[in-house]
């Protein structure tokens, strides 16, 4: 895990999670007690092993290969892992 400082001046911190061949999700933890203001984006990998399916990324290399620009642009582009909003919405 790496820490990541926001615009707001929150320090998240940044993991790893559901590595395939190609692709992970890096989830930025919220400094808070809560995990709904948890945020996610999906990284896409580039290189080799992308094209074969019985590779997979590891976290501790993704982490490595990513630099203070990339975690910004990341996090701009995150979601929120939870809404308020309720999943039925009744007209």
């Amino acid at each position: 895990m790496t820490n990541f400082r926001s615009a707001d001046g929150l320090d998240w911190t940044v993991a790893v999670e559901s590595p395939s061949h190609s692709s992970a999700m890096i989830v930025f933890v919220h400094p808070s007690a809560t995990s709904r203001l948890n945020r996610y984006a999906w990284l896409n990998a580039r290189g080799p092993k992308v094209n074969d399916p019985r590779a997979r990324l590891q976290p501790e290399s993704v982490l490595a290969g990513l630099t203070e620009r990339d975690l910004a642009r990341l996090f701009r582009r995150s979601y929120p892992i939870q809404n308020n909003r309720s999943a039925y919405i009744a007209s």
